[in-house]
């Protein structure tokens, strides 16, 4: 009889650890979606939302996203129709914002099963693709969408960095975005249109680290590690995986992470 007080306390101990680590996981996927067009060359937004669904996050950032955009999406709101098929709240981050009835805009967005408390649309340096005399300039896309996680607040930031083969404006845009972030809870996802270990990215490195994975682009025969998911030192990484799908032309990243003590 003298062991039971011992024991229950050894099995309440323990069931409090496991729900402790629980409601502090998070699993968080980056995924360009290419507009919904495949590595096949279809535009099949449904089939972006099974690639999607079938890795059951509980964040998503979004690159290359059309709010009635052109006729290359059907002029579909794809931020609010992947949000309602996968039942998530969202947080689309235009880039451009085009006049129109709708207005067209393209951008990035998040994803989230977890209430989005509050968001903002920082302005990075940016070469703008839709004027053919453009310098670099301030521009917005770079999303921050605070998750009321089990866990706690989670500032969830999500990217599309410069494709051009100059690295300078990635550079520039690696410590305006290293400068926006601060605190221990932090995640970033992203296309960021450059190979591991690129001297641009350095900015980012001294607050957060990256969560690792293999090549994403391009979907069919990936050669080459595009598509981030880096977080601050708060986090541990438990698990990086690349699924494969024809959803896009790049392949999404899906990181298990968990608050550390």
């Amino acid at each position: 009889m003298g062991l039971a007080v011992p024991i229950l306390t050894l099995v309440l101990a323990a069931a409090l650890s496991t729900s402790a680590t629980q409601r502090t996981d998070l699993s968080v996927m980056t995924f360009n979606i290419h507009s919904g067009t495949g590595s096949d060359g279809t535009f099949d937004l449904p089939r972006v939302a099974d690639a999607i669904r079938a890795q059951r996050p509980d964040v998503v950032g979004l690159q290359e996203v059309d709010v009635h955009w052109s006729e290359r999406s059907g002029f579909v709101d794809e931020a609010t129709e992947l949000a309602r098929s996968l039942g998530l709240a969202m947080y689309f981050a235009p880039i451009y914002d085009l006049p129109g009835s709708p207005r067209r805009q393209y951008g990035v967005a998040v994803l989230s099963r977890y209430p989005i408390l509050r968001t903002r649309n920082h302005s990075i340096t940016r070469l703008s693709t839709q004027d053919q005399n453009a310098i670099p300039a301030p521009a917005p896309g770079f999303a921050e969408a605070v998750i009321g996680t089990p866990g706690g607040p989670v500032a969830v930031y999500v990217t599309h960095l410069d494709f051009r083969p100059d690295p300078a404006i990635r550079a520039m845009q690696a410590r305006e975005m290293s400068a926006i972030m601060r605190g221990p809870r932090q995640v970033l996802l992203g296309d960021f249109n450059a190979q591991p270990g690129a001297p641009e990215l350095a900015p980012l490195w001294k607050g957060l680290v990256d969560a690792g994975g293999t090549a994403t682009f391009p979907a069919e025969s990936p050669t080459e590690r595009l598509d981030y998911v880096a977080v601050s030192r708060g986090y541990r990484v438990v698990d990086v995986r690349v699924p494969t799908t024809r959803a896009s032309d790049h392949l999404p990243v899906v990181v298990h992470i968990t608050a550390r003590p």
